[in-house]
């Protein structure tokens, strides 16, 4: 399936539109599996965005949330995704929402995979919904380039890898490349000029696919819905 994109002309359109987009295929996968799924990422980028699908009007007690990727710090921490989420997201109608955790008290990530793993063993898959962000390095989710565990991390079985950044702070948990393809409808959300030249260029270059930027090694994996939510 090709890539759809979608661009507004302001930031709160765009935070409103994927609010509402993701709130409709919740509550479809709701009525059609009794339960829904959403993996989300962190950063400052979907702050806006979760405020706005926090009120949305859907059965939050049939909804999972876990993140895409988490630094191995703890959730009071000011760079957890967790803490971005409980602020934003876990709020108003959606604190009704079952949210799954990916950190420990582990010393490292590589550690706590068992552990998190068997949590998640209550998470709906596919995950019907799942929100990728993308660094200025063309990394996605923590499938960073050059990452001593990336090519592990992109042909797992298993749910989760621990990576290692080269050079951002902090060790990471996140899905795996397969366990990304495989969500039912996978969203990149992003914005300004720059994401979007990066990641135009990221999907038209003729390079091996270990020499493509994990963003695109990601989408192209993706055989059902994909897009792209941006703005300037």
């Amino acid at each position: 399936m090709a890539l759809q994109w979608h661009e507004f002309a302001s930031k709160d359109q765009l935070d409103a539109a994927l609010a509402a987009h993701i709130a409709e295929r919740l509550s479809a996968a709701i009525n059609a599996r009794g339960a829904a799924s959403l993996a989300v990422s962190g950063g400052r980028t979907p702050a806006g965005m979760f405020a706005a699908l926090s009120q949305a009007q859907i059965d939050w007690r049939r909804v999972n949330v876990t993140l895409v990727d988490e630094r191995w710090v703890q959730p009071d921490h000011a760079d957890s995704n967790e803490k971005s989420v409980r602020t934003h997201l876990l709020q108003g109608p959606a604190a009704k929402a079952n949210f799954i955790s990916l950190v420990n008290g582990a010393a490292t990530p590589h550690e706590a995979l068992p552990a998190i793993e068997a949590r998640l063993a209550i998470f709906p898959t596919p995950i019907d919904v799942l929100i990728l962000g993308m660094g200025d390095d063309g990394h996605t989710a923590s499938l960073f380039p050059d990452a001593a565990e990336l090519e592990a991390a992109c042909a797992s079985t298993a749910l989760l890898a621990a990576v290692t950044p080269p050079v951002a702070p902090h060790q990471r948990i996140t899905l795996t490349l397969p366990t990304i393809a495989r969500a039912r409808d996978v969203i990149v959300h992003v914005t300004g000029e720059g994401k979007k030249s990066l990641l135009l260029t990221a999907m038209s270059e003729d390079k091996p696919v270990q020499q493509q930027y994990p963003i695109r090694r990601v989408l192209d994996q993706v055989a059902t819905a994909k897009s792209v939510f941006w703005t300037a």
